[in-house]
């Protein structure tokens, strides 16, 4: 489950996150947006390129004041890294429990009285033109909200959307999530092709 928010982190927690936020002051990165208006919320990850990103999202959730959460396999959390990996804002899943995935990360929001999960869509940095659709299925089982957030670490820019509720029809929301990204990075190959997919997708739906 989540980090228990009034339990205080290990020392070793406090390290780690405390160079990561250094090195996100390093590099210098621009923030745009702001804080979404609720406490449960996916964050999308967009584009996954470089390690680099993990530390982006970091340093610019810390900055709106969101404390981040990720999904990870429950082995990962096995002494003597449970501490740790909770303090990072870990969520253990059990891989191994086919077809059970989205319910047991939509079991960790309903436990919880907030929750910013953060997602790469894109499933890892080699990217083959469509998203990973585990994100809006764990949206769709949770009731929560999809926050857009993109990152360009050529300019070091970066920022946060407005939160987007899905409704269920999964073309007409990836599309609303193209626009958002190609409005952000127009020179962005990798949105692009999410943009046609998004638009593929709409059509085989019509056509159905």
């Amino acid at each position: 489950m989540p980090t228990d928010p009034n339990r205080r982190p290990s020392l070793l927690s406090r390290l780690v996150r405390r160079i990561l936020l250094a090195l996100y002051r390093w590099k210098g990165w621009t923030l745009e947006g702001r804080r979404p208006d609720c406490d449960k919320f996916i964050i999308l990850g967009a584009p996954h390129t470089s390690n680099w990103d993990f530390i982006f999202f970091l340093g610019a959730t810390h900055e709106l004041g969101i404390r981040p959460n990720f999904i990870g396999k429950s082995s990962l959390f096995k002494w003597p890294m449970t501490r740790f990996m909770l303090d990072m804002g870990g969520v253990p899943v059990e891989r191994s429990k086919s077809g059970n995935y989205v319910e047991q990360v939509a079991a960790a929001f309903a436990r919880s009285d907030d929750l910013a999960l953060v997602i790469a869509p894109e499933g890892s940095r080699t990217f083959r033109g469509e998203w990973k659709t585990g994100f809006y299925h764990i949206a769709m089982a949770a009731g929560v909200p999809i926050v857009p957030a993109w990152v360009d670490n050529a300019t070091m820019r970066g920022g946060i959307g407005e939160a987007i509720v899905p409704t269920g029809d999964y073309a007409a929301d990836l599309a609303r999530l193209a626009a958002f990204y190609r409005e952000k990075r127009p020179d962005c190959d990798r949105f692009a092709a999410l943009e046609n997919h998004a638009l593929t997708l709409k059509e085989k739906t019509r056509d159905s």
